[in-house]
This record gives structure tokens, sequence and C-alpha cells, in this order.
């Protein structure tokens, strides 16, 4: 799937739904392509795979299959800049060594990582920039949590926040877990960081696609939430190995249960009910470990 993310023309070639974006049907042109490939694995885990493609180089985002990146790569014809990991997890530098090897590229990381990820040449700043090409930039988030290595990326077009790559600290309708070396209080400072700090409009690039099973769990926490079940309703018609829906912040406001912890509707339905936000997202976060 791929979004073009251009100030020029804007063409919506299949349909719009409402109060969603679906991927594989909005692209934008203008005549400097800078295009973000988000290629489904297909794997357990339903990892995604991202290619970053400027005018004339191309960046990779935690790279699970290295055959599947390498065959879009064939058709593109641009250097490798560089493998770029959110974190330490094998499915998310499962391609690492092959890819660098075959397109003679850097691996770049979070500091954390470097007893964690092999043959990483640049470890990534909080609040570092990453110039790309056509007036893009990465900038580096430090956002520990699902582990102490993890960082995300905020994709700048001419100094404007346009989209974030979240890995597995924020997904669609849900956020990560801490079962294989995270904190979750780290993760609710995270996330609380997020909601912050970070526009309602930026679009979400998550490392996995758990949109159906994250809304069934919002509706088991918020059985009153008519956006949430709208979703789902409209989720569980479409074929989930083949279309894959897009959020933007503001949207996870309203149908993801860890954005949503000022909420009555979600309080009343804990145990003990709690009344400290990170009490609140505690809480959620061990239901969701058991559910």
């Amino acid at each position: 799937m791929l979004s073009r993310y251009l100030p020029s023309i804007l063409i919506i070639y299949v349909g719009f739904k409402p109060n969603l974006l679906v991927s594989v049907c909005l692209v934008k042109i203008s005549f400097m392509a800078f295009i973000i490939h988000r290629l489904f694995a297909g794997n357990r885990l339903r990892n995604f795979n991202y290619v970053i493609e400027g005018s004339t180089k191309v960046w990779l985002i935690d790279p699970y299959d290295a055959n599947q990146i390498s065959t879009l790569l064939s058709t593109l014809n641009k250097p490798v800049v560089a493998i770029i990991n959110t974190h330490e997890h094998h499915d998310h530098i499962r391609g690492n060594e092959e890819l660098a090897r075959k397109y003679n590229s850097e691996i770049w990381a979070h500091p954390n990582a470097h007893d964690k990820i092999p043959n990483v040449a640049r470890f990534l700043a909080a609040e570092s920039i990453i110039e790309l090409e056509d007036g893009y930039q990465f900038r580096v988030l430090d956002t520990p949590g699902h582990t102490h290595a993890h960082l995300c990326l905020l994709l700048l077009n001419q100094g404007k926040i346009e989209s974030i790559f979240t890995g597995d600290t924020l997904f669609n309708a849900g956020v990560g877990n801490c079962h294989n070396g995270g904190d979750p209080e780290l993760l609710f400072e995270t996330i609380h960081g997020f909601m912050k700090t970070l526009p309602d409009d930026i679009k979400i690039y998550p490392g996995h696609d758990y949109m159906r099973s994250n809304l069934a769990f919002t509706l088991d926490r918020e059985p009153s939430n008519g956006e949430a079940k709208s979703w789902l309703e409209r989720h569980a018609k479409i074929d989930q190995e083949k279309e894959f829906w897009q959020t933007r912040l503001g949207q996870e406001k309203l149908i993801n249960t860890f954005l949503r912890l000022d909420q009555a509707s979600v309080i009343d339905n804990l145990p003990g009910k709690p009344q400290d936000p990170k009490q609140v997202f505690l809480t959620l976060r061990e239901l969701r470990n058991r559910w």
C-alpha cells in the first residue's frame, strides 16, 4: 500500500468512507514524489514493513521480510540510505542483516539498543533530525515503554508534522504491551506525551495491524462507545489480509480506550474505579494482557 504526501494535486480514486481513511484508496500526487510504501508481511504477528521513497533515495523502517522489501526496491532502483529500527524485537529487525548487506546501507536505532541490535552504525538521539528529500525530515522521539530502546519517527513536510511511525508504542485502537523488556508506567508517560503534544490530524503508521482485536477490546471495556462499535461493524466486513485502515490521532481519541482515560464510561467499568489517569491506563494494560 502507498500514500503520497505532497503539496499539489489531490486525487482520491476509489472513495472516502466517513470517519476513516483507507490507505489503499488515498493517493496524493505532485511533481516531486515522496512516497510511503506500507507493506503487510502477512505473518502471524501482522507486521508492517515501511519503505520511504524520496525522489532519489530510500529509507527502510522495521524490515520484517527482506524478500518482500527487495521485490519492491527492485522496481524503484534507488539507493537505500539507512534501515531504521524503532526497537530491538526480532520481528522489527528480522530483515536487517540481509538488506544491509545487499544494499550496502547502514542500520540506525535508539542509543539503548547498542547491545541489542547488531551492527548499528548510528544511534539516534532524542529530537535529532534526519534530513530526507523534497522538504521532508524525520524527527526522532524517545518513546520508552514497550521497551527501553524504543523510538518513534515524526515525519515533517516543510517543518509541519504530517505523520508518525509508532512501532509498537501506539497501534490503531490500541497500544503496545510491555512483556519483553518494557515498563507500563513509562508507556503511559509516552502515550500521555503524544496526547499533549501531537496534533489531532497526524496520520499514524504502526508496526502491526491489530485494528479488529483492539476495537473489540475497546468495546469490551466501554460497551457504550458508539464510535468504536461503528468502526468494528464496518471493519468486520472487509478482508483484513488485504485492506488496512489508517487513523489519525483525533480519531484514536474516540475509539482507543487507552486514550480515553478521563471518560466515566471507561472508568466505571474498571475494578476499583481508579480516578488517576495513570492508574486507569495501568489497569487497562493489565486487563488487555489477559484478554
